[in-house]
Parts: C-alpha cells; structure tokens; sequence
C-alpha cells in the first residue's frame, strides 16, 4: 500500500503515516523513493498494538535448534495447556532471522561459533538486518558443540583429520546454519580437505543429525553433546558456544517469554540440563545486547 492508501485504511491524515515511519512504528519500506507498507505486516502490527498485543498469547520460537529448549517448550505447552500457543519450529540460525524480520517467528535462536566471540560475532548477524535497532539478544546458556559420532567409531589415537577420509560417511547441515558454520571453522583450524569425506546425508536440525549417524546413515555429523546423548551415539568435544534468543524488544515482556526464562531456571531443567550433559545455564536470562 502507499501512503496515501495505508492513510485511508487506517483512517488517519498522511501527516500520522509520515510520523509513524519516523518513529519507525510502522512496518514500512521505501522503494525508488516511495514508502510502501505491506498490507500483512500492517494487519500484524494492528492486531499487536491493540490492547497491549491480541497476539501475546502466542509465541513462535525459529532458528537454531537445541534439545533443551525443545523439551522446555513442550513442557510449557503441555502446561499451558489451550490458554495460549508456544511453538519451536528449528530452521537454521540465518532463516530464524529472516523469518523474524518479516515478523514471522517471534523469537530467533542463534548460535555461531566460540562463545568466546559471541559478543561480536551475534550482534554482527543482527545488523544484518535493517530491523536490528528494535532487537534485542537474550542469553540461554552456553552449551558443547563437537562431532556427533557411530558408536566404536573414535578408537583410541584417532585425530580428527582422519574423520575427513572416503571411508567416513558424513551427514551435513543446511547452509545457513550454525552447526555447518561450526564444522567450516574445523576445517580450517585443521587444514583438512572437505572434499575427501563421503557425504550421504543432509540434516536440517541437531536431532535429524543425530537420527542419521543413530540409523546408520552417516558416521559423524556436527552437533551438540545434549544430541548425542540423547540417541545413545559417542560425542567429541570441540567447544563450547553460546545459544542466545533475538527477539523485538516487546517481546521480552510478554508473559511466555518470561514463563520460558522462568522454567528454564527451574529445578526440573536443570535436572534435565545435567543429563543431557553440555549446558551452562549461569547466564539464562541475561541481556547481552544490546550492552
């Protein structure tokens, strides 16, 4: 819509259109020097502004993917019951954030590279985005990445390098994700050649990684130790990362956000976290970014 028709289907003056985009209100985009306002996006954004949002009491979580906040989230649904809709679909770090762009997800878990470097390397993702300033990143926890391998495949004096060979079957991610971001900075800290391991799987999520090395699919596959374990498969420790949430700012305040911050602090999680094995929960919660 221009400004003149989204003028009339709100009912309001041009002048209000122009004041809402400086103040950057409403969802809009300038083309060839025009603002142009997507008619869903608009329809969004009313029903979000109306009595304090008629959408808080559903939240969709995308992007990266973790098998503790998989069971968080199904815990909470199940307690919630009909009341209000949480839902945790994984697509991979960069699609969570496209799809949280276009308001489509709610909430974006990313994860990419050292957490050591998390505080540049997250923030850099975000401004990316043009809508980066109305984000914000929350910390879940810190958690270990590695190498997700068949039992009785890492017999004592095995290097890494020789995972990379013909005879090791691999599954790998999506681009866009931060497990295959993971695995580019293996390859390079080690000088191995990619292109000698035998790849015979595509994964899309941590566990359909784990699935394919549990059904015989593939011998070694990124991953996290939580995965692992979770499929009674042999895990090689990398490192660790951090798992942080973007998000609009509003969203932080919604009442299943901060139900989700509550139960992940809680006894029962953390009881979880323990046998999954790989977390640190000692930041959940925490705002890292903006500073």
């Amino acid at each position: 819509m221009s400004v003149k028709q989204v003028a009339r289907y709100l009912q309001v003056n041009d002048k209000k259109i122009y004041s809402l985009v400086r103040e950057g209100k409403i969802p809009a985009t300038k083309v060839t020097g025009k603002w142009l306002f997507p008619r869903d996006l608009v329809d969004l954004w009313i029903l979000e502004s109306a009595h304090g949002g008629l959408l808080t009491d559903r939240m969709l979580i995308a992007g990266s993917d973790d098998p503790l906040l998989y069971r968080t989230v199904m815990q909470i649904a199940n307690k919630i019951h009909a009341r209000a809709l949480i839902s945790y679909t994984p697509t991979g770090t960069q699609l969570g954030l496209s799809l949280l762009s276009r308001r489509r997800a709610d909430v974006c878990g990313i994860h990419w590279g050292p957490a050591e470097e998390s505080a540049t390397r997250h923030p850099a993702l975000l401004r990316q985005f043009a809508q980066h300033e109305d984000w914000v990143l929350v910390r879940l926890f810190r958690r270990e990445q590695g190498l997700i391998l068949a039992p009785d495949s890492w017999p004592a004096g095995s290097r890494i390098e020789d995972l990379f060979s013909p005879e090791r079957h691999w599954a790998v991610r999506q681009e866009g994700a931060g497990s295959q971001r993971f695995l580019q900075e293996i390859i390079t800290r080690h000088g191995v050649n990619p292109a000698a391991r035998r790849i015979t799987g595509r994964a899309y999520s941590e566990r359909d990684a784990a699935s394919l090395v549990a059904m015989g699919q593939a011998d070694v596959a990124t991953g996290v130790r939580a995965a692992a374990t979770e499929f009674g498969l042999e895990f090689l420790p990398i490192g660790w990362e951090a798992f942080d949430l973007a998000m609009h700012r509003g969203v932080f305040f919604r009442t299943l956000f901060q139900k989700l911050l509550e139960h992940l602090r809680s006894s029962e999680i953390q009881s979880l976290a323990r046998m999954l094995g790989g977390y640190d929960l000692g930041e959940c919660g925490n705002l890292v970014w903006p500073a």
